[in-house]
């Protein structure tokens, strides 16, 4: 039976349903600044030290610490490396890449003004990147749930005339009008019922209940996904040197998200009693946005070895857009014969621009300097996800991600350190860091732990640094949000050379 009535829209179709969740919040809540070697080498632990582009990222005093004007850009090779479970399967997948992740200048103005308590400040803009995107895995094994699932879990108390295409419409045009008039949910158990998957229990236009063309038992899975994109914050900084011991700084920044996620799940099953026995669904995800935010930081010299510093990250505030398209596939075997159903609807789902309000993050360091022979440092972060919204928090369906955001995610601390040791030009760097899961149920998405590798040769005007820098944590992805939510178990281990140069100006 067939909806009542239709709106044409063409090839693309505004959503009413929001398709945003918790995952979406934290990928861009995470921050995780790639910077210069110099900056990698020694994990980040630059909150009390400054005088390094990327530095300026953590405090935006550590601009004060340059003596001259300064300028460097960063190129990286960034490898990831996947070891997955699902079931009784096993798999491995690998992505690696170059890029230029840093990009920076700072200019230094001294002031000649000898009765003045302000000894120089400072101007400079700065690139980061803060998270890289870029991932590739597979799951494969053998589940004891369906896809079908899936659809089934939309599909439940809607009407079969709201889920299915009108007498002689195309898929591709009952798919886009039921996006229009109806939303996310509707479209998702379109799919289910035009691809045969959900079988009505009664042939009726007010129908509400479906049950599965699929029997129990073992379904064999072959899960692909793919992501590209990336976070990156573009600083403008101002900050002055008080007397001799009192730095401060002001960053405000212009952040940037592109996120591409492609996912195909080829589904197979044998057993007895099916009707559909083969589903191959694919969905793609394209998300843009942009965001502000501003840092206040001090760095306080308390002896000629000890600095302190202090730094205040506002939250980010994001404008987010969205884009999905889908494709479906299935096999049925109707006596003895294979069919094949396909639903290619050609059709871009653009949803409605959303805000997403990212928590704000404080920051601690110490650090000790040996003269000209090198430092230690440490730095202390605190960020709650747990106060992370989606906005308008107005919206009901935001309100009550917002509520499964305040008691799924906690504050979560990060520790860095990192130490320096100079002979002549060259220097020898090390670092370590440890981030905490933002998530209470950390068996879903366990900690971090990194360490990293450094040289530095100084040519006088010129600075040469090199990097090595490797972390890693695991992650229970589940397949999709409802209906099939197994899980593939992502051991991901991260590895980064860096090479930067930087030159006075």
């Amino acid at each position: 039976m067939k909806k009542l009535s239709l709106l044409f829209i063409g090839t693309l179709c505004m959503s009413n349903m929001i398709a945003q969740d918790i995952s979406d919040a934290v990928r861009f809540s995470l921050d995780e600044v790639q910077g210069t070697a110099r900056f990698r080498a020694m994990g980040g632990a630059f909150g009390a030290l400054g005088g390094d582009m990327s530095a300026v990222s953590i405090n935006p005093a550590g601009s004060a610490i340059f003596m001259r004007s300064h300028g460097s850009f960063t190129l990286s090779n960034l490898d990831v490396n996947n070891d997955v479970s699902y079931f009784n399967g096993l798999s491995s997948a690998s992505e690696s890449k170059f890029d230029l992740n840093q990009l920076g200048a700072v200019l230094v103005f001294s002031n000649t003004n000898s009765n003045s308590p302000w000894r120089k400040f400072v101007l400079s803009a700065n690139y980061d990147k803060l998270s890289n995107f870029d991932n590739y895995w597979f799951a494969v094994g053998d589940a004891n749930n369906t896809v079908g699932n899936y659809f089934l879990a939309y599909a439940q108390g809607l009407r079969l005339d709201e889920i299915s295409a009108l007498p002689g419409e195309s898929l591709e045009e009952a798919y886009s009008e039921i996006g229009s008039i109806y939303g996310f949910a509707n479209q998702q158990a379109f799919l289910g019922y035009e691809s045969y998957i959900l079988e009505p229990n009664m042939d009726t236009d007010d129908n509400t209940g479906y049950t599965l063309n699929m029997a129990s038992g073992a379904f064999y899975h072959d899960y692909t996904y793919a992501a590209r994109g990336y976070n990156g914050k573009l600083s403008f900084n101002a900050a002055g040197q008080y007397q001799d011991n009192l730095y401060v700084g002001l960053n405000l920044n212009s952040h940037f998200i592109n996120y591409e996620r492609t996912t195909y799940l080829y589904e197979s099953n044998t057993n007895p009693g099916s009707l559909v026995n083969e589903v191959g669904f694919e969905n793609n995800l394209y998300t843009n946005g942009t965001g502000f935010s501003f840092q206040l930081g001090a760095i306080l010299k308390l002896s000629k070895e000890i600095r302190a510093g202090l730094t205040y990250n506002s939250p980010t505030w994001f404008n987010i857009t969205e884009e999905t398209s889908q494709y479906l596939e299935t096999v049925r075997n109707e006596n003895g014969s294979n069919i094949n159903q396909i639903i290619n609807p050609n059709t871009i789902n653009i949803f409605p621009e959303y805000k997403l309000q990212t928590p704000g993050k404080v920051t601690g360091s110490l650090a000790y300097v040996f003269g000209e022979e090198g430092l230690i440092s440490f730095d202390y972060s605190r960020k709650d996800f747990g106060s992370t919204k989606f906005k308008p928090t107005s919206d009901a369906y935001f309100a009550s991600q917002n509520d499964l955001m305040s008691n799924s995610l906690k504050a979560a601390s990060t520790y860095r350190f990192g130490g320096e040791y100079r002979h002549k030009q060259l220097s020898f760097r090390g670092g370590y860091r440890f981030e905490e899961s933002p998530y209470v149920d950390e068996s879903f998405y366990g900690d971090l732990t990194g360490f990293s590798l450094g040289l530095g040769y100084n040519f006088g005007n010129m600075k040469l640094d090199l990097a090595y820098d490797s972390s890693e944590r695991s992650i229970n992805n589940q397949l999709y949000a409802v209906g099939l939510t197994n899980a593939a178990t992502v051991d991901s281990k991260v590895n980064n050379i860096s090479l930067s140069l930087g030159f006075s100006l």
